[in-house]
Formats: structure tokens, C-alpha cells, sequence
């Protein structure tokens, strides 16, 4: 079946256009462009590549899922006691039908800090949350290991759920265990998290083996063979290029966005953006606004500057051991210099990006919802999808580019990655 052939069942089609669903999503002033957007994302509903709610799920709730109810509105749930200044969930069920989302990579983050079996011990739980959460609601989600699976779940009306392993250092230096994360359902993994691996440079470390080391190469050509998804979103731009010199599938960027728009490291720099076209590749653009927005990116360096010098253990800062100086001079700061804002708009403005660069085939959409601290206005939470297709809608966007930034170019991708796997053996 064409990945544009795609639609939810008559059922799921009616809870979307249900009066208390609706009443979840912002509205689309012109009527046409939400009808078009209504017609569009129950035909292609979206295929999202990150989300971090199993973290928010250990994190606020101690794993315990008795402790939290899904199946209901989750924003408005209050902050745990050891995180006050959290923000309220972005994920639930509701807002994932109002959102038209049909397939979700749930994350299996864990912190880089972590290493060595204990990170191994740490992701497998992590997994089993997710099989869990599956497992807790049969009749809204239901997990997928392949693209047949995806587009099987999402003709009966739930939410394919798929398991991404969010940095290398989670599976413990060791080939073995990639094998065992993959036959445990993970699809695909993010080469590096925030710091470099043993055998991988980051985008937010500093540079200490130019790419990819041979073992880094052994790891990648390892996933090939199994069909498990290299994503490269975190990576340094030398380890993007060195693995896209040697992948014999195409690659993700779970969740980046484009650095000609925003210069931030972790966004897709050009050269890498025009190699897709070869390899087949796709980038999920990102909704944080320091990845979105020039101006919120120098915001929050200029915040993390003033934060040091007002109060920089051990022996720094201007009110250091004086943290009510040092709040209240840092409200201040933040009065003078308020948090430039983040639109729709801006998103879209990194996948127009994308699709002059790289093409229509190369865009998928990778939120990072429930692992960033805010979001643009009017995209913050799983249910706002339809004001990006409608912000791009209005910019004249084609009806069969817009499918394939929802759900087609995922599908095509994790197709061919199966193939190729298929092939090797």
C-alpha cells in the first residue's frame, strides 16, 4: 500500500472530530485551511520521532503508572514536590487524537552521566516503561516494530508506538548489547547524547576523535545489519559526515532542525542537509526554541552568563552563598532582557529551510515534546500539529509534500532500512 493511501478507520475519524477533542486544539481561523488540515492528517496522520514522556513518567512518578491516568488531560496536573518549577505533561491520549498523531517514537533517554552496565540496567527499564504504558492502554496504543506495523496500528485507530534509544552510551560500549536493545524493540539509536561516547564525537562536547572512531564505524554498519535506525540528531557535523559516508540506509535526525536558520550545534549544517538527497535520509525538525529561534539562542547563552556570574561555586559569582541576592538580581536581569518569543511560524521557517536544501523527501517532524523546558506558542503540547500544517498550508505547500512531512518520508525510511537489513543477510 502507498504510504499515501493511509487512513484512519471511520472510528478513529469520528472521536478526532469528537466536540471535546476539537475544543483541545487551537483554532484555524479559515475555515478551508481547517477543513484541508482535517482532511490532510486524517489521511496521513503524523509520525512523530521524539518524544521524552517515559523520562517524565520515571521522573514526576516514580515509574508507577497507577500514579498517573493518560487516558485523561495531563496538563493540568500539579508539579512533583522534587521538580515545583516543572512545567505540566505535554503528552496524553486526548491530545495525541486531537494532534492526528498515528505513530509516536517514545524515548528511552537516559542521563549521559550514567554509564556502563548500570546504563544498560537503566535503559532496559526504560523499555519496559514503555511496554508498560502500551501494555496499560490496549485500546489506544499498541507497539510497532516495523512499518507494517505502523500502518496496520494505525488503520485500526491507535497509536503506533515505537522505542528510541536517545544516546550511545546506553548500550555500554558493547555490540552484544545493541543486539539485545534491538531485539527488545528499540528501532533506532542516537549515536551520542550531550557528551562524546568512547566512539562517537557529540554536537555539544568538545571534538575528541573527529567523527567516528572504527568501533563507531563497527556500531553503525552493525545497525544496518539489523535495520535498527541511526539517528544522528546530537552528533558533531564530522560524525554526521563520516557516518553518512559509510550507511548503507538511510539515516534520521530524530529530532534537529537546520542550522541555516538557527546556528545552533545541534541543528543539520547545509553540506549535510544536501548529502540526504544520497542517501535517503530524513531530518525531524525539533520545536525547542533555542534550536528554532537565532534570538532565543543567544537569550538563553546570555541567561546561562548571568546565572554564572551572579553565583558560580565554588568560588565565583557576585552573590555567591547569597541565593536570594542572587535570585532576585537575576529576576532583574530577566525584567530588562525578557525571553524573545518562539512562533509557529519560526518551525516552519526551519522546514521550508529543509525543503529548499535537502527536498520534500528529507522532513519529517521529531517535537522533542516532554523533554524541553517550553516550546513556541501555540506548539506546545501533542495536540497543536495542525497549526504547523496550517502555517504551512497558507505558505503553499502541496497537499502530497505535507503527507510526506507527516508520515510519509518515516515510512519510506524505515522501509528501506528493513531492506537493507533484509539484503545484508
Amino acid at each position: 500500500m502507498s504510504v499515501f493511501d493511509l487512513k484512519f478507520s471511520g472510528t478513529i475519524a469520528a472521536l478526532l472530530l469528537s466536540p471535546t477533542l476539537a475544543a483541545a486544539q487551537p483554532a484555524i481561523q479559515d475555515p478551508a485551511i481547517a477543513a484541508r488540515v482535517e482532511r490532510l492528517l486524517s489521511e496521513h496522520p503524523v509520525i512523530d520521532g521524539h518524544n521524552d514522556l517515559p523520562w517524565e513518567l520515571r521522573d514526576r512518578f516514580d515509574s508507577d503508572l497507577t500514579k498517573v491516568d493518560l487516558a485523561s488531560d495531563t496538563a493540568g496536573l500539579p508539579s512533583p514536590e522534587k521538580t515545583p518549577d516543572a512545567i505540566p505533561l505535554m503528552t496524553d491520549i486526548p491530545r495525541l487524537r486531537a494532534g492526528h498523531v498515528g505513530g509516536q517514537f517514545w524515548s528511552v533517554w537516559i542521563p549521559v552521566s550514567v554509564t556502563g552496565p548500570e546504563a544498560v540496567e537503566m535503559t532496559v527499564e526504560q523499555i519496559d516503561l514503555v511496554k508498560q504504558m502500551v501494555a496499560a492502554y490496549p485500546d489506544s496504543l499498541a507497539l510497532a516494530l516495523t512499518a507494517d506495523d505502523l500502518v496496520r496500528i494505525e488503520k485500526v485507530g491507535k497509536v503506533a508506538s515505537l522505542i528510541g534509544i536517545e544516546g550511545g552510551h546506553q548500550i555500554g560500549g558493547s555490540l552484544a548489547v545493541l543486539r539485545q536493545m534491538y531485539a527488545l524493540g528499540a528501532r533506532y539509536m542516537t549515536l551520542t547524547h550531550s557528551s562524546n561516547t568512547e566512539w562517537a564525537d557529540s554536537a555539544t562536547d568538545s571534538p575528541e576523535h573527529g567523527g567516528l572512531t572504527p568501533f563507531g564505524e563497527q556500531i553503525v554498519r552493525e545497525m544496518n545489519r539489523l535495520g535498527m535506525l541511526v539517528d544522528l540528531s546530537h552528533v558533531s557535523p564530522d560524525t554526521m559526515r563520516d557516518t553518512l559516508a559509510i550507511a548503507r540506509a538511510p539515516v534520521i535526525f530524530s529530532h534537529s532542525s537546520a542550522r541555516g536558520v538557527a546556528d545552533h550545534p545541534r541543528n543539520v549544517p547545509d553540506d549535510v542537509l544536501k548529502a540526504l538527497g544520497k542517501n535517503g535520509g530524513i531530518v525531524m525538525v525539533n520545536f525547542y526554541p533555542g534550536y528554532v529561534s537565532e534570538a532565543r539562542r543567544h537569550w538563553d547563552s546570555e541567561l546561562a552568563a548571568q546565572k554564572t556570574l551572579l553565583n558560580a561555586p565554588p568560588y565565583g559569582g557576585l552573590y555567591i552563598g547569597q541565593p536570594e541576592k542572587a535570585a532576585a538580581a537575576l529576576a532583574e536581569w530577566q525584567k530588562a532582557h525578557p525571553m524573545p518569543k518562539t512562533t509557529v511560524a519560526m518551525v516552519a521557517d526551519h522546514i521550508d529551510y529543509i525543503l529548499k536544501v535537502a527536498g520534500p523527501d528529507h522532513i519529517g517532524i521529531g517535537a522533542d515534546l516532554d523533554g524541553i523546558p517550553d516550546a513556541p506558542e501555540g506548539l506546545d503540547a501533542v495536540d497543536k500539529y495542525p497549526a504547523l500544517f496550517a502555517e504551512l498550508m497558507r505558505r503553499g505547500w502541496s497537499d502530497e509534500n505535507l503527507g510526506k512531512l507527516s508520515s510519509g518520508n518515516l515510512l519510506r525510511v524505515l522501509r528501506e532500512a528493513e531492506q537493507a537489513a533484509a539484503a545484508s543477510r
